[in-house]
């Protein structure tokens, strides 16, 4: 079985996003992502669904702890009945600042509060099928009451999988442990997952009777695509912009390191606050670039893809949000994907 190639997409004016859900599901992706940013990626997911039969739809991130699991499992639960089962909510913590200053909730600590979320929820999900009684009680949350007139009642698809975001080791193994799926950091390599995050998600897996076939992951590419090699390097300046913005943050040092680039992420980071951008990419060189993103002419993207991916995880699907640029410039580009996710999915 091939890779499947996956879209990612910030929320839109809701107006917008039937159209490009449509213009999607019509080129053959298998999920459309919604981050969540200035907009929420729950309500672009009810305008996708209602304007699409077949596509996948997902959260690739929405921030879990200013809602309560019990307001994000009754959203995941309404989507996965009015899409037949085509929802996943994905969760991530979000960095402290926002989540304690934009939408004044708690934070730390979140590794164990997200795992708890995680647990919650799927505890509110037996509830709602009513295979057992709501009863839950965490160190950051408890769940007991759920009389019939509130309870969405069961619905004839399966409960909504849960992906988290994460990087390092203990979200990793907790992602193995208790997530059906991992959605992986845009600033990975192949070796990186290989090496490192992979047999931390088995590991997390294993401790409680799982498998890597139990886990899904979600790799979102950072690709520049183009018809000559001047398209293409068009787009890996503009990457490089974007390595040395998640290559800053101090969490994805290891990530970095990994591969020899020892002291790169502080120095981004001092050159950041700095407000030096301009200095920030010059370090990254194209033997950085070459690591974390994808290059690429229109007609072999598939391939490059499949080689990139081929065998890396059970159950991995590749995401792009190179297509969103595209679709918003002219949505008949988003037609260019086609071959790309053909040429994908039939790789063995």
């Amino acid at each position: 079985m091939g890779l499947r190639l996956d879209m990612m997409a910030s929320p839109l004016p809701l107006k917008e996003v039937g159209g490009l859900a449509s213009d999607v599901e019509a080129t053959g992706f298998g999920t459309l992502w919604f981050t969540e940013g200035s907009r929420t990626a729950y309500l672009s997911c009810t305008a996708a669904a209602l304007a699409t039969e077949r596509l996948g739809l997902g959260t690739a991130i929405a921030v879990a702890f200013p809602r309560s699991p019990m307001v994000t499992a009754e959203v995941a639960w309404e989507l996965a009945e009015a899409t037949g089962g085509r929802f996943v909510v994905g969760l991530g913590t979000q960095v402290r600042a926002h989540v304690e200053r934009r939408y004044s909730s708690e934070y730390a600590p979140p590794g164990p509060r997200l795992r708890e979320y995680v647990l919650a929820m799927k505890a509110i999900f037996r509830a709602f099928r009513g295979t057992e009684k709501l009863s839950f009680d965490g160190d950051h949350y408890s769940f007991s009451l759920l009389p019939g007139m509130w309870s969405p009642g069961p619905i004839d698809a399966d409960d909504p999988p849960i992906y988290i975001s994460a990087v390092l080791p203990w979200m990793s193994r907790m992602a193995g442990a208790v997530c059906d799926g991992v959605h992986i950091h845009p600033m990975h390599s192949s070796g990186w997952l290989s090496d490192v995050q992979i047999p931390l998600i088995a590991e997390g897996a294993a401790s409680e009777g799982r498998t890597l076939d139990d886990v899904t992951l979600v790799c979102p590419v950072i690709i520049a695509v183009g018809d000559d090699d001047e398209e293409i390097q068009a787009m890996r300046e503009r990457n490089r912009a974007t390595i040395a913005f998640y290559g800053s943050t101090p969490n994805y040092a290891p990530v970095l390191e990994h591969h020899g680039f020892d002291g790169l992420q502080g120095e981004l980071n001092s050159l950041q606050r700095a407000g030096d951008l301009a200095g920030m990419v010059d370090l990254v060189t194209d033997d950085v670039l070459d690591h974390y993103t994808v290059s690429a002419t229109w007609g072999n993207l598939g391939s490059v893809l499949a080689d990139r991916y081929r065998g890396v995880a059970p159950n991995l699907r590749v995401m792009t949000y190179t297509a969103l640029d595209h679709w918003r410039r002219d949505p008949d580009l988003l037609g260019r994907w086609s071959d790309v996710v053909e040429n994908l999915r039939d790789s063995v």
